[in-house]
This record gives structure tokens, C-alpha cells and sequence, in this order.
């Protein structure tokens, strides 16, 4: 990755804020596990989801 890549990578990191939710335990294993098989993360699954469901929505990110 280009250095300007990483920095815009970093910036953007900088701007994501905290959050919690609840799930029911059998489900965040599921979700943990999948994020494995799939080599990504539960925070990238959860973005991606929020994304498209904000999309489909017609909502637009701030």
C-alpha cells in the first residue's frame, strides 16, 4: 500500500467514534467465526452491513 494510501487509511480511523451493542451470545460467535473464515473483521461485517442497509435506505453518511 502507498504511503498516501496508509495516511488516508489512518485519517479515516482517526474520524470512527466507539459504539456497543448487544447480541445474543450464539450469535456473536457465529459472527466471530465467520469473520474468520472470511479473513476480515466483526467491525469490517458490521461497517459493510450498515452501509448497504443505510444505501438501500437512501440515506446518506455524514
Amino acid at each position: 500500500m502507498s504511503k498516501s494510501k496508509t495516511a488516508s487509511a489512518k485519517s479515516e480511523d482517526a474520524k470512527k467514534v466507539n459504539t456497543s451493542l448487544r447480541l445474543h451470545r450464539k450469535t456473536l460467535k457465529a459472527l466471530k467465526t465467520r469473520a474468520i473464515e472470511d479473513d476480515t473483521s466483526v467491525q469490517k461485517i458490521m461497517e459493510e452491513l450498515v452501509d448497504g442497509y443505510l444505501k438501500k435506505a437512501g440515506t446518506k453518511k455524514s
